[in-house]
């Protein structure tokens, strides 16, 4: 009878949490359901996805697909997408520094500057330059930090190819660095049609849409299979190095190699324009020791790391592509993770209340998915507190810290305790298995 009871419950737990989340998702979501993606036919990574009728179109603006597309335009607008590159001409307000305790040393004034780049995190600024003939920009020597609200230095060496370029900010063209991700249309086109993180850089050159807009002439990652949808995010949102590297050395491409995959266009085969950053099993600059990542752009390696990655789960099944709303954060909460793991399913959680999964009160931070499961470990900047939430999904444990300096998820909230404590917690909780042998 007991038994039955138990039974009972599971299946009004699960039904509650899939009503619930149906009901958010209809108030809130836009995002892409996690069957509906699933399903979809897996064609294999050197597959092109982009739609034949795009082979020769154009780049043409976001204003053009507004017409149609108001709602989804006016999401985008509020979104920091469009803030990734602002021009000062059209929006002097951009500029977030302070700049009247810039340093001396500075090499740049603010009516120097063209465009910012960045404004939650960091902003960087671009001046105008002339190389040989060819109109291009430059970055700044010192990034205003938003978070510690003060000056840094900053080195475009350092934060792209150490070895590829002169250490010397006003010799690196922003168009081998930053205009692929930040210029949309430049990473294939070299055109800088617009400059954000426009409606064209994950649909792809709309210009034959536009002309025929009954007909569907674009890009869409919800119609592609799960491994090949999360591309679009990717193209910007992982670590990586230029394709040619493969069979050139950094040598040979001195001044002109890529941290962006030049050429390529969404639906495009990722693999056949930009390699995944290495990963040899020891700490860099870019990745802790066992491989996850210390950085921001870093969501992507992460992610083909994780069992998400591996069992269908896609970028647009968590984030809303044109509010870029982490929904997991809001306005869906931890309901966005329940429509899978729901308490009773097959994938957990495995106990009967979130209180007994997480040992922490409901309502509290300790039983938020994202703080144990996708805990903030990575920084935009030197000394700035970490902002980049983990995307490999998997609990990292103290003795993760131990062994690979990665900050592990109990004492990213508990600052003021030690590993040891977090460890102690651990075998309380029957989790010794996640304790150092």
């Amino acid at each position: 009878m007991k038994k039955k009871t138990v039974l009972i419950l599971s299946v009004l737990l699960v039904v509650i949490s899939g009503i619930t989340a149906f009901m958010l998702y209809k108030k809130y979501g836009k995002i892409v359901p996690y069957m509906d993606q699933l399903t979809k036919e897996q064609v294999g990574e050197n597959v092109n996805l982009q739609p034949a009728s795009q082979k020769d179109a154009h780049y043409v603006g976001s204003q053009e697909c507004q017409k149609c597309h108001e709602e989804q335009f006016k999401d985008w607008k509020d979104s920091y997408h469009t803030k990734m590159i602002q021009d000062i001409k059209a929006n002097p307000s951009a500029i977030v520094g302070d700049f009247a305790t810039l340093p001396e040393d500075a090499d740049f004034k603010k009516e120097d500057i063209v465009y910012t780049i960045g404004t939650k995190f960091k902003q960087r600024y671009m001046m105008e330059v002339d190389f040989n003939g060819t109109k291009d920009y430059v970055v700044g020597s010192y990034q205003w930090n938003t978070q510690l609200k003060k000056w840094q230095p900053y080195s475009s060496t350092k934060d792209w190819y150490q070895d590829g370029f002169e250490n010397n900010n006003s010799k690196v063209g922003t168009s081998k660095t930053c205009d692929g991700c930040h210029f949309t249309g430049f990473m294939s086109q070299e055109k800088r049609t617009e400059p954000s993180v426009s409606c064209e850089a994950c649909h792809g050159p709309a210009s034959k849409h536009a002309l025929h807009p009954e007909q569907d002439l674009v890009y869409k990652a919800s119609n592609a299979d799960p491994k090949r949808s999360s591309e679009v995010c990717m193209q910007c949102h992982m670590r990586n190095r230029d394709k040619r590297l493969e069979t050139q050395t950094i040598k040979d491409l001195f001044g002109d190699v890529r941290d962006y995959p030049k050429g390529y266009e969404p639906g495009m085969p990722l693999v056949d324009y930009k390699k995944k950053a290495p990963f040899d099993g020891k700490e860099t600059s870019e990745f802790y020791g066992n491989g996850v990542g210390k950085k921001n752009r870093s969501q992507g390696n992460d992610y083909v790391q994780s069992m998400m990655y591996k069992h269908g789960i896609t970028c647009i099944n968590c984030h809303d592509p044109h509010k870029l709303d982490n929904t997991v954060a809001k306005p869906l909460g931890d309901a966005s993770c329940m429509k899978c793991h729901s308490f009773g399913s097959a994938i957990g959680p495995h106990q009967s209340t979130i209180e007994a999964h997480t040992h922490h009160k409901a309502d509290s931070k300790g039983s938020s998915c994202i703080e144990c499961h996708m805990p903030k470990i990575g920084k935009h900047l030197p000394e700035s507190p970490a902002t980049v939430r983990t995307h490999r999904f998997g609990f990292i444990t103290p003795d993760e810290t131990k062994k690979y300096k990665v900050p592990n998820a109990c004492n990213s909230c508990h600052q003021d305790k030690s590993l040891e404590w977090s460890e102690e917690a651990l075998k309380k909780w029957g989790m010794s298995q996640w304790v150092t042998k």
